[in-house]
């Protein structure tokens, strides 16, 4: 068996095995009653790789299914099936089947086991690691959830051969945060080997799946429950979840808008340099990933003060002294709405 990169939560220990294959699922079921949550797109592609034994839930797709309407046929799906605390959760599938799979799971019985298999490279490099699983509410992203550890995650970077463009762009915004927040040697690799990690070559993908693994998994490890460093894996996402909810981009992409912003407002906190931001804003535009929108402002006000990481009149901000370190700074919601002001 593969060595696992292992994380260990307050609530159990998940081991991350990059290279195994989706027909080693089994394997790791080890002969529990087992349900295995997928989505509509993923199911007719890998539905022959699936184990028989299992039952199947297929849900939709796109985060306007992330809802409580959900968590309940997942529920309904567990109860018909009498599982008790010995059975298993398994999400194939993106980051969305992820979230509200692991949530399902963690909350069923006060906890079941579950684990992934991600098939979007957004899932692989972020979301299936690290135990942050929740569900939409209002629109608002993630505003319910739990900290709970998947048991296992299975990596298989052959499945995003199926992958359209616009998603795996999704997933090189999160590898490219990785890089900028914590590793300067990742940052600078995929700047080197945009055409290799665009066409899919295997080392390459491997590449920073591996160092965005390692890199989550060392932060999550210090800080499971985001009191302290975990929060510099939000770069990005203040601003793009309030994008992501205001003009219903795809996730990666609004991080990508909201990782410039945070750029920009590094810069003018005189943390990096001019040449730093348009360095960062040249290989986020070298992957088709934007950088500027048009957006109407009152919403995405709106927006920011619904975000979880506010405290009172403030924000857990995240922001980088140079590329592949950050800190986190209090940022006033003043002074983001002067910046969408003049965004």
């Amino acid at each position: 068996m593969l060595t696992p990169h292992i994380i260990t939560g307050y609530r159990g220990e998940s081991r991350i095995f990059l290279g195994e294959s989706l027909a080693r699922l089994t394997t790791h079921i080890n002969h529990r009653p087992c349900l295995i949550v997928t989505d509509e797109e993923v199911y007719p592609l890998y539905q022959e790789q699936f184990p028989p034994e299992c039952p199947v839930v297929v849900i939709g797709t796109g985060e306007a299914i992330k809802t409580l309407d959900t968590l309940n046929i997942i529920y309904q799906h567990c109860l018909d099936a009498d599982f008790d605390r010995a059975a298993l959760l398994v999400a194939i599938g993106g980051g969305i089947v992820c979230d509200i799979a692991g949530f399902a799971a963690s909350t069923y019985l006060r906890g079941i086991h579950f684990g992934f298999v991600p098939t979007t490279l957004l899932a692989q490099v972020d979301a299936s690691v690290g135990g942050k699983n929740g569900v939409n509410f209002h629109g608002y992203k993630n505003l319910i959830g739990t900290f709970t550890q998947p048991e296992f995650v299975l990596i298989d970077v052959q499945v995003l051969t199926t992958l359209p463009p616009r998603a795996l762009g999704c997933g090189i915004a999160e590898a490219i945060k990785h890089g900028a927040i914590a590793d300067l040697a990742l940052f600078e690799f995929m700047e080197q080997h945009v055409a290799d990690i665009r066409q899919l070559q295997p080392g390459a993908i491997e590449r920073i799946v591996h160092d965005s693994i390692v890199i989550k998994s060392s932060i999550v490890n210090q800080d499971e429950q985001e009191h302290g460093e975990r929060r510099k894996l939000n770069f990005g996402h203040t601003f793009g979840h309030g994008i992501e909810k205001t003009l219903k981009l795809p996730h990666g992409e609004a991080v990508s808008l909201g990782m410039a912003v945070a750029a920009q407002l590094s810069q003018q906190r005189g943390y990096i340099s001019e040449n730093d931001v348009q360095r960062f804003l040249a290989l986020l535009t070298a992957y088709d990933l934007p950088v500027t929108v048009d957006i109407e402002g009152t919403a995405l006000k709106t927006a920011l003060r619904k975000d979880k990481k506010r405290y009172g009149d403030m924000l857990k901000f995240v922001l980088l002294t140079e590329i592949g370190q950050a800190i986190i700074e209090d940022v006033s919601l003043e002074e983001l709405e002067m910046v969408i002001n003049r965004w």
